[in-house]
C-alpha cells in the first residue's frame, strides 16, 4: 500500500464522515460503500451518546464536521508535504492509549501512525470506544491493506515498538512506568487560555463562547481562563456568549453548575455568574465545568513572561496581535492537522521510530 493510496483511504474516510456532520445525518449517494456503513455509523453514534452523555448529538455532529473538512487531499498534503513520509508501509506497531474526554479525541494519533506507514493498537477510552472502531472498518473496506494493521485492545497494550499515551497528570505518572523505556509521547493535563484586552468585538467575544463551551469545557483546547486588564467588563462576555444559555438543558452540566455554586458560597468565594457561567478570580489554569478562572494584568509583557514560564501546563493561547503562535478567537476546537497536541510534532516522531 502507497503513500497516495493511504492518503486516498482517508479522504474517502472524511466524505462518508462529512455525512453526519449535522445532528440529522444525511446519506450521501456519492460516498462508497454507504449501503454497508452508513446506517451502522447511526448505531454507533447512538451507543456513544448513551455511553457518554456529554456526548451530545451537536458535539458529535461539530466533530465529524471538523474530520471531514479535515480530510480533504489538499489538507493532508500541505500537512505530510513537510516531511519525508516513506511510500511502502512497516512493520513496526504503535500503540495509542486514548482520553476519552471529547470524541474521538485521538483519531488524530490514528491517522498519524497510519499515514506514516505504521501499524497501530489502539486502546481505547471506556468513554468512547464505539465511533472509532466502525470508522476503522469502514477504511480496511475502502483499502483493504488497511486490514491486520489497525487492532484494538481493552488491555493494557502489549508487544509494541512505540507508544503514544494521553492522560491525566496522575495516569502519566503510571504511563511512564510501564511504557517509559519504549519511544513514546506522554501527555498531560494542559489548559487553555484567552488574553483579553477589552478592545475585543462583540464578534470575537461571540467566537469565545466557542472556545469555552464546546464540549462543555472538557478538552486540552477549551479556553478555563482569561487574562483581562484591570477594570475590565465582564458584561461585555457574558452578552456575547448569551447563547450558550442552553447548556444548563444538560443535567450533568447543570449539576456541576449547582454543586460547584454551592462549594464557592460555603468557602465564601467571590464570583460572578449570568446563571450558567461562574467567573472567579484564581491563578491556577484548570477551572472545573461550568467555571472560568480569570486574573487581571496590569502589563501585558508580564503575561508573555508568565505563559512563557508555565508553557508545559497550557495548550493554546486565544488572542488578537498577542503572539505569534497565538489562535484566533472561535478556533481552538477547529485544529489543523499540523496544530499538534502539547506543541509535540507527532509525526516526527513516528518517522524517527
Amino acid at each position: 500500500m502507497t503513500l497516495t493510496e493511504r492518503k486516498e483511504a482517508f479522504v474517502v474516510l472524511g466524505q462518508f464522515m462529512g455525512q453526519f456532520a449535522h445532528e440529522t445525518p444525511t446519506p450521501s449517494p456519492e460516498v462508497p460503500k454507504n449501503d454497508m456503513f452508513f446506517d451502522g455509523m447511526l448505531h454507533q453514534l447512538k451507543l456513544a451518546q448513551e455511553a457518554n452523555t456529554w456526548f451530545t448529538k451537536g458535539n458529535l455532529a461539530f466533530t465529524f464536521k471538523n474530520w471531514a473538512e479535515a480530510l480533504s487531499i489538499d489538507s493532508i498534503n500541505h500537512w505530510l508535504d513537510r516531511y519525508t513520509v516513506p511510500n511502502d508501509c512497516s512493520h513496526k506497531q504503535v500503540a495509542i492509549v486514548m482520553a476519552g474526554n471529547i470524541p474521538l479525541v485521538g483519531f488524530h494519533d490514528l491517522l498519524s501512525v497510519l499515514l506514516s506507514g505504521h501499524r497501530v493498537l489502539v486502546k481505547n477510552a471506556s468513554k468512547d470506544k464505539h465511533l472509532l472502531p466502525w470508522l476503522a472498518k469502514y477504511l480496511e473496506v475502502v483499502q483493504p491493506e488497511f486490514k491486520g494493521r489497525i487492532t484494538f485492545t481493552d488491555e493494557k497494550p502489549e508487544s509494541f515498538d512505540a507508544i503514544i499515551a494521553t492522560g491525566s497528570g496522575n495516569t502519566a505518572r503510571y504511563f511512564e512506568y510501564y511504557f517509559g523505556k519504549y519511544p513514546h509521547i506522554i501527555r498531560k493535563n494542559r489548559n487553555s487560555v484567552a488574553v483579553l484586552t477589552g478592545n475585543e468585538s462583540e464578534e470575537q467575544l461571540a467566537a469565545l463562547g466557542e472556545d469555552i463551551f464546546r464540549y462543555f469545557g472538557l478538552g486540552c483546547r477549551n479556553v478555563s481562563k482569561l487574562f483581562v486588564p484591570k477594570d475590565y467588563d465582564f458584561d461585555l462576555l457574558f452578552k456575547a456568549v448569551y447563547d450558550w444559555g442552553h447548556l444548563m438543558e444538560n443535567k450533568k452540566y447543570m449539576n456541576n453548575y449547582d454543586y460547584n455554586k454551592a462549594v464557592y458560597m460555603m468557602s465564601l468565594f467571590p464570583i460572578t455568574e449570568n446563571g450558567f457561567l461562574m467567573l472567579r478570580e484564581e491563578q491556577s489554569y484548570a477551572s472545573p465545568i461550568a467555571t472560568l478562572f480569570y486574573e487581571y494584568y496590569e502589563d501585558i509583557s508580564q503575561i508573555k513572561e508568565r505563559l512563557h514560564r508555565d508553557e508545559a501546563q497550557v495548550q493554546c493561547i486565544v488572542a488578537d496581535g498577542f503572539l505569534a503562535d497565538e489562535v484566533a478567537f472561535g478556533q481552538t476546537q477547529s485544529p489543523k492537522l499540523w496544530d499538534y497536541a502539547d506543541q509535540v510534532d507527532t509525526m516526527e516522531f513516528l518517522l524517527k521510530i
